[in-house]
This record gives structure tokens, C-alpha cells and sequence, in this order.
């Protein structure tokens, strides 16, 4: 289950981080947990023993451009990352982070926000204050029904819930 204000500090990169650097290719046979050792290494080798349980990443122009690998979102929410903010993402990035049940908001001031900034998201309304500045800004807010889906903790946790069934049971 997601919390509906997710509180960390920031990790900022820039444009176009494409799902090769989030997750490597080399590594798409590994277990997920493998796998998430590798997250971001391409731009910042010591990102997943830097990132801790709740921080939020911060990017620029087209985040998640690349290919449709799911895995990418996935090592990011596995390191623990709270929240995805970015000024723009690759479609298929946005959707898949919310089929994994990792937040994603698009913020046109992004990069105001700096790297060890403490920021405080509010999911439902999109209010982001970073801490650090005593400043807000307004994300776009996504609506109720994928709300529903990163609160359940994913698609699959979702339909799950909808159905009546256990996680994984079909």
C-alpha cells in the first residue's frame, strides 16, 4: 500500500534518462533483486547504496524514453524510491510505474528542485512543498481510478482486490 504523502530527499538527474540507464539490459536475465543493483548505474554508480526507503528522483524532459521494459520502474521502486517527479515522461514509463504502484508526477518546475532537497508530496492533490526551500509547487494530479491502482500497490494488487483473489493465485 502507498502512503498518501510521501515525505524523502531528492535525487536530481537531468533529460531524457532512458530505461536502459534505470535498468541496465545487461541485467534483464537476474532476478529482480539482482537486477536492482544495477539501477541508474550507467550516471551514478553508488545510486542504490545512496537511495533510501521513501526518497523521491527528480528529473528533467522525457524520463523513461526506451523501450517498454517493465523492470524499470520496478528497481526503482525496489531500491525504495517514494515517488517519480518529473517535467515530462515517455508514456509507456508513466504507465508502467503505475502498474508497478510507484507514483509519478509531472511537475513543469522541476528543475527548481535540487538534489538533497526534502520534499513533502501530497499524491492526491499533487501538492509538492519541498522542505528544504519553503516552497510549493502543483503537480498534475492523476486521477481517481489510477489512484486507486498505485494505492492498491500495483495493477495486479488491484485486480486482486477487485476480484476477490490472492495475489499471484491465477
Amino acid at each position: 500500500m502507498v502512503r498518501k504523502v510521501i515525505k524523502g530527499r531528492v535525487w536530481r538527474y537531468g533529460d531524457n534518462i532512458n530505461t536502459d540507464i534505470i535498468s541496465p539490459g545487461q541485467y534483464m536475465q537476474l532476478p529482480l533483486e539482482e537486477q536492482a543493483k544495477h539501477a541508474m548505474e550507467g550516471i551514478d554508480p553508488q545510486f542504490t547504496s545512496k537511495v533510501k526507503p521513501g526518497d523521491i528522483l527528480v528529473a528533467g524532459d522525457n524520463f523513461g524514453s526506451g523501450s517498454s521494459r517493465e523492470t524499470a520502474p520496478l528497481v526503482l521502486k525496489y531500491n525504495g524510491i517514494g515517488a517519480v517527479i518529473a517535467r515530462s515522461f515517455a508514456r509507456i514509463f508513466y504507465r508502467n510505474a503505475i502498474n508497478v504502484g510507484l507514483p509519478v508526477l509531472e511537475l513543469a518546475e522541476a528543475s527548481e528542485i535540487q538534489e538533497g532537497d526534502e520534499l513533502e508530496i501530497e499524491l492526491i492533490t499533487g501538492r509538492i512543498k519541498n522542505l528544504s526551500r519553503d516552497k510549493e509547487y502543483q503537480a498534475s494530479s492523476l486521477p481517481e481510478h489510477l489512484m486507486a491502482v498505485i494505492e492498491a500497490g500495483g495493477l495486479e494488487a488491484y485486480l486482486a482486490q477487485k476480484l476477490g483473489l490472492k495475489v499471484g493465485s491465477w
